[in-house]
């Protein structure tokens, strides 16, 4: 079993962005790169490249699903921070809603790259690491195939326009497939990933077998196949069990790792705070706030999440927030805010399965007591009947428990769901209260760049 070693992340990252180039669109090829023939020569070079793409992702998701949904607030305090995301006043020039684009795609490449080299090697070498290393780069292609697929698809329905999938690191002017192609190549890489992953590889900073069948629940949820669905989520929660109550807070200290399938290792200056993004100590102005919509959801003397997740602070006057982003706060005393980046949790999959235990079968209640029982003291089992009612209590739900997690955004985009923020939370959103279905920014655009460099490709509708 390989650990991602604190000293091999800073190497690593040098490294693949040399090997990977620094090109910034999908039909450029680097011109400062290192031959790959000489840089991956066997297993122990291989696992230095699958580390370093590991390197290379962060928390894009998290960031732009809270910046556009209903999940923050944009406080008076903050002149400084980006506004054009929140106030939906963006358009394919705007790298704050485009970047992802861009390093998802780089990621990509590097990946292609490696796998073409365990390729080269396989054929005069037959170490039994190759793969596995195979499997784990063919789950993190489908990963970031899949969240490039939930940002910027034009829609979740099988003849939407999807996000073009690239298998081999080629110059090519791809077009953009229909969302249901996209779909069936993530599940192929899945699929080949997970016999090829080691049964005993349980380090949680890299793709596990049961990180796969997580993900795999999460793409059955988009894709609305329920019977996956409630298959790979109970691979999950059979593998790893909830958090209680009393455990619950230590996750986010990064003291526990209970019910974390996946996460992102941050350590010392190499790589961002996460907590940085909502709160900057220097200067002490909050960026994004969480959104009253959010706060007034949660039962603030049983719910553990609330303390974990939001921090009152009664003594910020005037103009500043009294209320901040507490899920990201930890760290050390030298590096504050700097915390792991959990992408999968057990609690995801009760929600998922839940959810298609409604759709599919009517009931989903008892997933839904489950977490909450684990969540909330003193807490009550509830038995809803009506069908409607009940996932409307489990999207609710997603929204606590998920918060500033990288999902209320595409949660309310696959429901068709307007974007509806009360009073209290526009206060410095220039009218920003209401985003529908119907308008441009409902989907978010890919970069003109892209647009204008490969003419097989086209803008999503209404830019």
């Amino acid at each position: 079993m390989h650990k991602n070693k604190n000293i091999s992340i800073v190497l690593l990252f040098a490294i693949v962005s040399s090997i990977f180039g620094s090109c910034t669109k999908l039909e450029l090829k680097p011109t400062d790169s290192i031959d790959p023939t000489k840089a991956f020569r066997n297993a122990a070079d291989v696992n230095m490249g699958v580390i370093g793409v590991y390197a290379l992702l962060e928390n894009n998701m998290g960031q732009l699903s809270s910046t556009v949904s209903d999940e923050n607030m944009y406080p008076i305090e903050n002149t400084v921070g980006n506004s054009d995301a929140f106030r939906w006043f963006y358009t394919g020039a705007n790298g704050s809603v485009t970047s992802f684009y861009n390093s998802a795609y780089k990621a990509i490449d590097g990946i292609n790259r490696v796998l073409a080299a365990i390729e080269r090697i396989s054929a005069g070498s037959d170490d039994a690491q190759l793969p596995k290393y195979k499997g784990e780069l063919l789950a993190l292609r489908a990963y970031l195939h899949f969240e490039l697929l939930r940002a910027y698809a034009s829609g979740y329905e099988n003849d939407q326009l999807g996000i073009p999938y690239m298998t081999v690191s080629e110059i090519s002017y791809p077009s953009r497939p229909k969302f249901q192609e996209v779909i069936a190549n993530v599940k192929a890489d899945l699929t080949n990933a997970k016999t090829l992953i080691e049964p005993s590889l349980k380090d949680m900073t890299r793709m596990t077998r049961t990180a796969v069948s997580a993900l795999q629940a999460r793409v059955a949820l988009y894709e609305k196949n329920w019977p996956e669905a409630i298959t790979f989520s109970t691979e999950v929660i059979d593998a790893l069990p909830l958090a209680t109550t009393t455990e619950f807070a230590d996750i986010w200290l990064d003291k526990s790792n209970k019910e974390v399938v996946w996460k992102l290792k941050r350590v010392g200056t190499t790589n961002s705070r996460i907590g940085d993004f909502y709160y900057r100590e220097s200067g002490d102005y909050v960026l994004y706030a969480p959104a009253f919509k959010l706060i007034n959801m949660f039962d603030r003397t049983n719910d553990v999440r609330f303390a974990s997740y939001i921090k009152y602070a009664p003594e910020r006057t005037g103009n500043k927030s009294k209320y901040l982003v507490n899920k990201f706060i930890g760290g050390t005393a030298a590096t504050p805010r700097l915390v792991d980046i959990k992408l999968f949790r057990t609690a995801e999959m009760y929600l998922i399965r839940a959810e298609a235990k409604t759709e599919s079968q009517g009931n989903g209640n008892d997933d839904l007591n489950v977490l909450r029982k684990a969540r909330i003291k003193g807490y009550s089992n509830v038995n809803i009947s009506n069908k409607a009612q009940l996932l409307q209590e489990i999207e609710d739900e997603r929204f606590k428990e998920l918060a500033f997690e990288g999902h209320r955004f595409f949660d309310l985009k696959r429901k068709k769901k307007n974007i509806e923020r009360p009073n209290e939370d526009i206060v410095n959103a220039s009218g920003a209260k209401t985003l529908t279905p119907s308008q441009a920014q409902y989907n978010l655009p890919l970069p003109n760049l892209e647009i204008q460099v490969n003419k097989n490709i086209v803008q999503n509708p209404n830019y």
